[in-house]
């Protein structure tokens, strides 16, 4: 027998420590390779941890609601000779490795799209601070008749089957996932069981469900009686938000234009395409046409998608629009980008866009999904909001914000007619563009989507 330490692995290029949420193993438990046995939050997203050996859990190193450095000692292992030479040939955790897939999200879901704020207001919940005992203490159940209840193991004793998504809306919830029963593969917790305990309907797989009242977004008890406030840590995705936009606004001088533009004929062609076999099981949203416009003024005007190297005392212009989309999720504003967008054809452009809102909906985007980007969009329009003025994302030249799509007065053809109109808002770093070229820019895109039709192309 022998003790092995797993050390807290680097999760993502740049990030040097993570929060423990919460525990999946208890120390006595005995655990196979590959088990979940931590659910950690990075700057980047939730993942879980698997094990890297098999064996029994001898010490948890830290409790549930710390951060820990990359590179400490997490948990600790006893571990056989024969359970050693298997793990040997266990494949290095890597950060991508680390997210496993998420169910399909419920059809009603919908995620926010903007930048330069957090998560929604009133949507903040707070977890419950944790004793130095690694596991949460049990909830108490709905009573059951007795013909229902059964012998169970101990709550410590009880590894629960449920991917992140599930685990944050227990959270928020308020319920226990140990004491539900799970319908999925192989007794997995899914979302539909985690809401019928919340309501106290007895869970899809049968099981008696353990139902906890939902929390409030913000829980009386955390405030301090006496100052009549909260504190709340900065860390995770809001630390590296904050760290993020205070780099660009104190480095980059911002400049912001508007314009507004009638959109008319773009909601007229968003709407033909979905009628288009090409578009068959993909959403067609006026982001999308907004992206390609975007793309399309990039190729007229590369200056605008370029970085400043101050280090080389360079602008770097790239060939090539790794296109940013601002996603505010339940964890807090990410930014991931598609890479090589400009390579896309239209149909491509809309399935990517889908698969990047899918993933950051169920927290599983990658770290690599958010590094590289290049020119950003933030929808600012899915709140009703006319304009902004975006913050650039570290290392590129400019941002844009697309506005609410509203009927107005506006003269058309000599005319005064109804019409659909949005607010376009373009930031750029005075350093690279001009006022020209920013006006430019702007100009041209608000043209392609006043005149659709000559931007879309079903080829790249």
């Amino acid at each position: 027998m022998a003790i092995k330490d797993f050390l807290l692995p680097d999760l993502g290029e740049g990030l040097t420590e993570a929060e423990i949420l919460q525990w999946l193993v208890a120390e006595g438990d005995t655990v196979t390779l590959n088990q979940p046995i931590v659910e950690v939050e990075t700057a980047k997203a939730a993942v879980e941890i698997p094990s890297p050996y098999a064996g029994v859990v001898t010490t948890l190193h830290h409790a549930a609601g710390s951060t820990v450095d990359v590179g400490l000692p997490l948990i600790s292992f006893e571990v056989g000779g024969g359970d050693v030479a298997a793990t040997a040939e266990a494949p290095a955790i890597q950060g991508g490795d680390l997210v496993p897939s998420a169910p399909k999200a419920d059809a009603d879901e919908k995620i926010q799209v903007l930048v330069g704020s957090g998560p929604k207001a009133g949507k903040l919940t707070r977890r419950p601070r944790k004793g130095p005992a690694p596991a949460p203490p049990a909830a108490a159940p709905i009573p059951a008749p007795a013909a229902q209840v059964a012998p169970a193991p101990s709550l410590a004793q009880v590894h629960v089957l449920a991917k992140p998504p599930v685990r944050k809306l227990a959270r928020d919830l308020g319920v226990d996932l140990r004491v539900v029963g799970g319908s999925g593969p192989n007794g997995t917790v899914t979302r539909a069981d985690v809401q019928a305990a919340a309501s106290g309907a007895p869970a899809a797989g049968g099981a008696a469900a353990v139902a906890v009242a939902p929390r409030p977004d913000f829980d009386r008890a955390d405030f301090d009686p006496a100052t009549r406030e909260q504190r709340i840590p900065i860390k995770g995705v809001r630390k590296a938000t904050a760290s993020a936009m205070v780099q660009s606004a104190f480095t980059a001088p911002h400049v912001t234009e508007w314009v507004t533009a009638d959109v008319t004929e773009m909601m007229a062609l968003a709407r033909r395409l979905r009628t288009y076999p090409q578009f068959a099981g993909l959403k067609v949203s006026p982001l999308l046409l907004v992206a390609r416009a975007l793309i399309l003024a990039v190729r007229r005007h590369p200056l605008i998608n370029s970085s400043w190297d101050d280090a080389s005392q360079e602008i770097v212009v790239k060939d090539y629009v790794h296109l940013g989309i601002a996603a505010a999720t339940p964890r807090g504003l990410i930014v991931p980008n598609i890479k090589d967008a400009d390579g896309l054809s239209l149909p491509q452009l809309a399935a990517a866009l889908e698969a990047l809102v899918a993933t950051a909906r169920d927290g599983k985007t990658a770290p690599a999904d958010m590094q590289r980007g290049t020119i950003t969009i933030t929808n600012v329009g899915v709140f009703g909001v006319d304009a902004g003025t975006p913050i650039l994302n570290p290392g590129e030249a400019a941002i844009l914000a697309f506005g609410a799509v509203r009927e107005q007065p506006w003269v058309h053809v000599g005319q005064i007619a109804i019409r659909e109109v949005t607010t376009l808002s373009l930031s750029f770093d005075h350093r690279i563009v001009d006022g020209q070229l920013g006006s430019e820019f702007l100009a041209d895109l608000a043209g392609m989507l006043n005149d659709p039709w000559k931007m879309v192309d079903f080829t790249a």
